[in-house]
């Protein structure tokens, strides 16, 4: 898993939830429950997720799943800070001495959960947005009038008078008013638009890791790397045939939670074939989707047996199913 370190040693790991279940008649003592009108009740499953990452990577590989369902003997909802809290102590027992920089949403960026991180020994590399974050943007603002930031313009190799893009850094500032104590570095990336010169994106975080200007735009990447768990994980699980949302199957109390465990499950040995195993990448690329993959595999594997991944890969690469014996 070499290729998946992004720098100095360290990983990014992408956190963020997700809902895989809701109905409004079907329901078990776990499930969450919320109004929707004036008389009508949703129940509902979701999980908080911890994904292996990088910026020039399409594969991940996720390492934990935390259910946010009821706990035992409560009335409220559980909620996503709460699982995201259980999450990454879990997380921090399993790979203690893993280098890690967690990558997450706007909603992370608050000094409980940065206290949480830094408990964890855990860097962090946390989306920070203007309407949010007010005063953090005004500290940032009286750096800039101070010439205490840092600023990186990128121009056309071709024309250098036209500006592609810009990455400001700003040391040490007060992430909010009540809490002056808790010192971020705020790292904003500006991109401009070739014909109107105007600013087309713009993306900020606030991180505890100090940089100088070669890391400026690689950790811009990995800031921006976090969609990949939106992407590349949630997106692929719900529309590209593994049936995220599909609800196999409720139960009393346990059984949907189990479900979609072993769905993620089944995604990580996946993903591990994909990022590992060439025969697997091969078949991904002669087919073009996961949606035809799998239907391949499973019209194989209901036909012939395979002693192997590998002689089943091999089949479909080359079509050479005709020696294979059928099931019992």
């Amino acid at each position: 898993m070499k290729q998946f370190v992004f720098d100095d040693g360290y990983y990014l790991i992408a956190v963020d939830g997700t809902e895989y279940f809701c109905s409004d008649k079907i329901h078990c003592p776990q499930c969450m429950q919320r109004k929707v009108g004036n008389d009508k009740t949703q129940y509902y499953h979701q999980a908080v997720v911890a994904t292996l990452v990088h910026p020039d990577m399409s594969t991940v590989i996720t390492l934990a799943v935390e259910p946010i369902v009821k706990q035992d003997g409560e009335t409220k909802n559980d909620c996503e800070r709460n699982a995201n809290r259980r999450l990454l102590a879990r997380f921090r027992q399993l790979h203690p001495r893993l280098k890690a920089i967690v990558v997450e949403d706007g909603l992370s960026s608050n000094a409980p959960h940065i206290a949480d991180l830094q408990q964890l020994n855990l860097r962090f590399l946390l989306i920070a947005k203007p309407g949010d974050h007010r005063y953090l943007f005004n500290e940032v603002i009286q750096a800039s009038d101070e010439s205490r930031d840092e600023i990186l313009s990128i121009r056309d190799a071709i024309d250098p008078q036209l500006l592609l893009s810009e990455t400001q850094y700003v040391p040490n500032i007060s992430l909010n008013a009540s809490n002056k104590d808790v010192r971020v570095n705020f790292l904003q990336h500006f991109e401009y638009d070739r014909q109107t010169g105007e600013i087309c994106n713009r993306f900020s975080w606030v991180t505890d890791i100090n940089l100088d200007r070669r890391q400026f735009i690689a950790y811009t990447r990995a800031g921006r790397s976090r969609w990949r768990i939106e992407n590349e994980t949630f997106n692929t699980l719900k529309n590209q045939g593994y049936h995220y949302e599909h609800n196999y199957g409720h139960g009393d109390k346990n059984l949907t939670t189990v479900l979609m465990l072993i769905m993620f499950l089944a995604f990580l040995v996946d993903q591990v074939q994909q990022t590992c195993c060439p025969l697997f990448g091969a078949v991904l690329a002669m087919l073009k989707s996961r949606r035809q993959l799998w239907e391949d595999l499973r019209r194989c594997v209901r036909t012939f047996v395979f002693e192997s991944f590998s002689q089943l890969w091999s089949a479909l690469l080359s079509g050479a199913t005709m020696d294979l014996p059928p099931p019992v």
